[in-house]
């Protein structure tokens, strides 16, 4: 099935309002003007680009051509130009993809990623992360990456490790991270269009082998990331978020799909979709924080 080139899309027409809410508390954040500084006084973005540069396997037409058409797919369809290099690295046991370099982006695939994926889930997962590159997102994503080394850095400032510890802007950071997944979830599944498409992605990002995939696993999945919807986030006091959130690497597949089930069931998928012309907010730039990092 073709699917539609949304010309002209803005993530703002489909940030999750968690993501949004999570990111106003972190830019609120005292300490975030120096982690930033850091990041820059270090070169890390420079580093981050190296080490994959140095040690992956970059994507072309030639060698990998089922992924590089499937990234070329994706980029198309959310409206996303020039294309970031594309880079394939080695098998980690689990479905494993990355988006690093705020001024040069470089997307990332394990073997994992490239071998269990049919092309449509693909797309699911490479439009996850264009969007993390669409909206601006790298660099806080690079901190939270090395925030231990940054502590350490940080530990002989004025503001010291026990600062940052007070200020709680690495829970914030954390926390934005997970929250920021919905809205980049939401992107995939534009990439995709498939709502079923996009769960059996995150079934298989949860570790389960494609073999076990049939139509009871799936319904049974679906029913509870359904069920897991009676769980307000937003309500969550704040220990509990603390000790929910304090594994962000975690895939959270459940959670994930439950979230984005609940934007299909409330239309606001079918109507961005099917509009002749995109809804644009009142600011029609992506949420782009690159100049000040």
């Amino acid at each position: 099935m073709t699917k539609k080139v949304l010309v002209g899309l803005k993530i703002a027409s489909y940030q999750h309002p968690f993501d949004q809410k999570a990111l106003t508390s972190l830019n609120k954040m005292p300490g975030l003007p120096l982690l930033m500084k850091k990041v820059n006084e270090y070169g890390v973005d420079r580093l981050l680009r190296m080490q994959v540069v140095g040690g992956e396997f970059k994507v072309t037409p030639r060698n990998f051509p089922k992924l590089h058409d499937a990234f070329l797919e994706t980029c198309k369809i959310l409206d996303f130009a020039p294309e970031p290099e594309l880079y394939l690295f080695r098998g980690m046991g689990n479905i494993q993809t990355y988006a690093v370099g705020a001024q040069k982006p470089i997307v990332g695939v394990n073997l994992e990623a490239m071998e269990w994926y049919t092309p449509d889930e693909l797309l699911f997962a490479l439009g996850h992360e264009v969007a993390r590159i669409k909206g601006g997102y790298i660099l806080y994503q690079q901190i939270a990456n090395v925030m231990p080394l940054l502590k350490n850095i940080i530990s002989s400032t004025t503001l010291g490790l026990g600062g940052l510890a007070t200020s709680g802007i690495e829970m914030a950071l954390y926390n934005w991270i997970i929250m920021s997944r919905f809205t980049s979830d939401r992107a995939g599944l534009l990439a995709c269009q498939d709502v079923n498409v996009a769960i059996t992605a995150l079934m298989k990002l949860a570790g389960l082998p494609g073999d076990y995939l049939n139509t009871d696993t799936i319904a049974d999945f679906q029913a509870q990331a359904r069920e897991f919807t009676n769980l307000n986030l937003d309500s969550l006091d704040q220990i509990t978020k603390i000790f929910s959130f304090m594994e962000y690497q975690f895939p959270w597949a459940v959670m994930r799909a439950a979230e984005l089930l609940k934007w299909v069931d409330s239309g606001e998928y079918e109507q961005l979709i099917q509009a002749e012309n995109l809804p644009q907010p009142e600011n029609t730039t992506d949420w782009n924080f690159m100049s000040s990092w």
